[in-house]
């Protein structure tokens, strides 16, 4: 190779190195890195004044709304679970354990069925299936027992799962229906003033 070809190559390196650090310099000097000062679109948002977000979903008086839960209405809701489980008087296991029964049943206890870990850890903290357990897992399994295997979003209306919880509890259930809660007495009206 000639010198001067060699020449050539490193003065093209050169010239390259050149015009990279040149654009690093300049190009930055084209583009504002400051904000602006005024937003380009204000978009106004009421304030939430409605006193928090999501009202609490507490379990109802069993008492009162089992005598009225549309049972039917629970045996139509449970078709989607027919797909995992069945309830049959059997207690036929499928992909979930058989729930004939399962009101009243001690969680994770279904003979023949391999239970979650986390199944297996709730049941030991509690005894058995009760209304008002049934009532929060039924609204988002997932949620109320950290590594369920029962992958079901839930019934989020609480009239859908107090019906269900019914149509459960027809199934040769143990537990007694309880009796309703008493009204909460109206406060005393203070004395009046002479």
């Amino acid at each position: 190779m000639s010198d001067l070809t060699t020449n050539k190559i490193l003065a093209a390196i050169l010239a390259m190195a050149l015009v990279i650090v040149g654009l690093n310099s300049v190009i930055p000097e084209f583009f504002q890195k400051t904000p602006p000062a005024k937003p380009g679109y204000a978009v106004a948002v009421a304030a939430d004044t409605s006193g928090g977000g999501e009202t609490a979903d507490a379990p109802p008086d069993w008492g009162a709304v089992l005598k009225t839960a549309d049972v039917t209405a629970g045996e139509a809701k449970t078709t989607a679970c027919q797909s995992c489980h069945k309830f049959d008087s059997a207690g036929t296991n499928n992909i979930g354990p058989g729930l004939y029964g399962v009101v009243g049943r001690k969680p994770g206890s279904h003979p023949g069925f391999s239970y979650s870990t986390g199944m297996t850890a709730f049941s030991g903290k509690q005894p058995i299936w009760d209304f008002d357990h049934l009532y929060m897992f039924l609204k988002s399994p997932q949620a109320y027992i950290d590594g369920t295997k029962m992958s079901f979003m839930g019934l989020k209306q609480p009239q859908d799962r107090i019906n269900v919880i019914a149509y459960l509890h027809t199934l040769g259930s143990s537990l007694p229906v309880p009796a309703p809660k008493p009204a909460a007495a109206a406060p005393a009206a203070a004395p009046a003033k002479s």
